[in-house]
């Protein structure tokens, strides 16, 4: 419940710092862009799409470095409502900056600094799953499960001829009330709403890895560094809300 409840807030509003962002840019890059289905633009699109995959595998390495540290160190992580308002404050702050230097080598750095620090707060969670008897192989599940999702949405995303443009409204909506839900958690501390915020949330984010990747192959997202911070954020979502499920719904700890 303490994961559900307090670990899982953080990302979540995260995530709707990008998705404004998203919503502006895609009034700037519209799908119709693609409409000539032209060489160049086909071109664009793939090269969008490789640096993306590239760039969210780097990333991989300094969030398993950043959790792996605040693990091995056991380094006391600020939690609760203090804790949220500080993590709120330099995740914006990163975000704000990526935002900003995205057209430049500046902005990967940010991005990689970003994932290190979200790896940092990832490890207070993963100190409480590690202490279970079964806590690596929930963990490793959550990771596999997150994998699975990654590629088949993304293989779907590419071969599925669907516009998912539209799902963007719905989603920021389902954000906002998975927020105000899990900020009362923060006080009612209820096991049934921990594991019910984390299975919408699990589908809300789930949907939103699809609506992002969709936007890249459709070509609403032409700026790399923008694409791997939006997917990365989903999967480290999809991550905790998966992890959170598994813990909760294990009753032998």
């Amino acid at each position: 419940m303490h994961v559900a409840g307090n670990g899982l807030a953080t990302p979540v509003l995260v995530k709707q710092k990008g998705l404004l962002k998203h919503m502006e840019q895609q009034n700037l890059n519209t799908y119709g862009f693609g409409k000539g289905a032209s060489a160049d633009y086909a071109l664009q699109r793939n090269r969008v799409l490789r640096n993306t995959y590239w760039l969210l595998a780097l990333t991989m390495v300094p969030t398993v470095l950043g959790a792996w540290l605040g693990v091995a160190l056991r380094l006391p992580m600020p939690s609760g409502l203090i804790g949220f308002v500080i993590f709120m404050a330099v995740a914006f702050g990163f975000v704000w900056a990526i935002e900003k230097n995205k057209n430049s080598g500046l902005g990967v750095a940010l991005l990689l600094g970003f994932t290190f620090i979200m790896g940092l707060f990832l490890s207070r969670i993963l100190q409480v799953y590690l202490a279970l008897p079964s806590g690596p192989q929930l963990i490793a599940t959550a990771a596999a499960g997150t994998g699975f999702m990654f590629m088949a949405l993304g293989a779907y995303a590419t071969t599925t001829k669907r516009d998912f443009s539209n799902m963007g409204k719905f989603l920021f909506i389902g954000v906002i009330m998975l927020i105000v839900a899990i900020v009362a958690n923060y006080f009612l501390k209820l096991p049934a709403l921990a594991l019910t915020i984390s299975v919408i949330g699990f589908g809300i984010f789930s949907a939103y890895l699809l609506y992002d990747l969709s936007r890249i192959v459709n070509g609403g997202e032409t700026n790399y560094v923008s694409a791997t911070l939006a997917v990365y954020l989903d999967l480290f979502n999809i991550f905790q809300f998966l992890l959170s499920i598994l813990g909760l719904t294990n009753n032998n700890e």
